[in-house]
C-alpha cells in the first residue's frame, strides 16, 4: 500500500507541476481529484467537528435532560444555516449530502429529520420564485455582524494595544529607537490633511521607507514559505519515490 500510495502522490505532483510548461490533461485530472477531495473533507469535518458535536449531540442530550428549549432553540442557527444556503440554490445538494451523512453514519435524530424537512421548504419556494432568495442576506448580516464585532476586539487586543505598548517603551537602546520612529513616520505618512512639504515631507519619506521593507519581508516570507513546499514536493519526489538523494 505505501509504494500505490508514493506513486499516486508522485503522478499527482508531476500532473501538477506539468502545468509549469503548459495546461494538459494530467493536470486537469490532478485539479479536479484535488477539489473534489477538498470538498469532501470540508464536508466531513463540518460534519465531525460542527454539525454532529454542537448540533446533533447538544440536542440528544438536552432532550435527555428534559431540557427542551435549549434542545429546540438549536433549530434557529440551523434555520440560518438552510437560509444561506439558499442563495446559491444549494438546498438540494446540501439535503443531498446531509441524507448521506446520516445513513453513512447511522444517525437518524430528530433534529436532523427536522433539518431535512426544512431545506425541502426552502428549495421548493427558491424553485418557484428565484427571487426570494434575498432571505439569504439575514444570515449573512448575522455573520457579517459576529465576525466584525469579533475581529475587531481582536484586533484591538492582539495587534493595536501590543504596538502601542512596544512603541512608548523607553528609548534606552536602538531597537526601541527604530521601531518609536518607524511608528510615527508611518503614521504621519498616512496623514493627508496637509501636504506633505518641508518637516513633514521628510518624516513621511521615512514613512515610505519603512512601509516598503514591511511590504519587502512580508513577500519575502510569502516567497520562502513557497519554496519550502517547492523542495519538500522535490525532496519526496528524488528521496521517496525515485531513491536518487539518500
Amino acid at each position: 500500500m505505501n509504494i500505490i500510495g508514493t506513486w499516486v502522490a508522485a503522478t499527482l505532483t508531476i500532473g501538477i507541476l506539468s502545468f509549469l510548461y503548459k495546461d494538459n490533461p494530467l493536470y486537469k485530472a490532478a485539479e479536479h481529484l484535488y477539489v473534489g477531495t477538498s470538498a469532501g473533507f470540508a464536508i466531513i469535518y463540518s460534519w465531525a467537528f460542527d454539525v454532529y458535536p454542537m448540533l446533533v449531540e447538544k440536542f440528544n442530550s438536552n432532550v435527555a435532560a428534559h431540557n427542551h428549549v435549549e434542545a429546540w432553540i438549536l433549530l434557529v442557527p440551523a434555520a440560518l444555516g438552510v437560509m444561506l444556503l439558499s442563495r446559491s440554490n444549494l438546498t438540494l445538494p446540501a439535503l443531498a449530502a446531509l441524507s448521506l451523512l446520516m445513513l453513512i453514519f447511522r444517525q437518524f435524530s430528530v433534529i436532523l429529520i427536522v433539518l431535512a424537512v426544512m431545506c425541502i421548504a426552502m428549495f421548493i419556494p427558491t424553485l418557484v420564485n428565484p427571487r426570494i432568495e434575498w432571505i439569504s442576506r439575514w444570515p449573512i448580516a448575522f455573520t457579517v455582524g459576529i465576525g466584525s464585532g469579533l475581529g475587531i476586539a481582536a484586533s484591538i487586543q492582539g495587534f493595536l494595544l501590543p504596538q502601542i505598548s512596544d512603541t512608548l517603551r523607553p528609548l534606552v537602546n536602538v531597537n526601541n529607537i527604530v521601531v518609536f520612529v518607524g511608528c510615527f513616520a508611518t503614521l504621519f505618512y498616512f496623514y493627508f490633511s496637509k501636504e506633505h512639504k518641508g518637516a513633514l515631507g521628510g518624516v513621511s519619506r521615512i514613512g515610505i521607507i519603512f512601509i516598503m521593507v514591511g511590504f519587502g519581508a512580508s513577500f519575502g516570507y510569502t516567497v520562502m514559505s513557497r519554496i519550502s513546499l517547492l523542495i519538500g514536493r522535490f525532496y519526496f519526489l528524488f528521496h521517496d519515490w525515485l531513491p536518487i538523494i539518500r
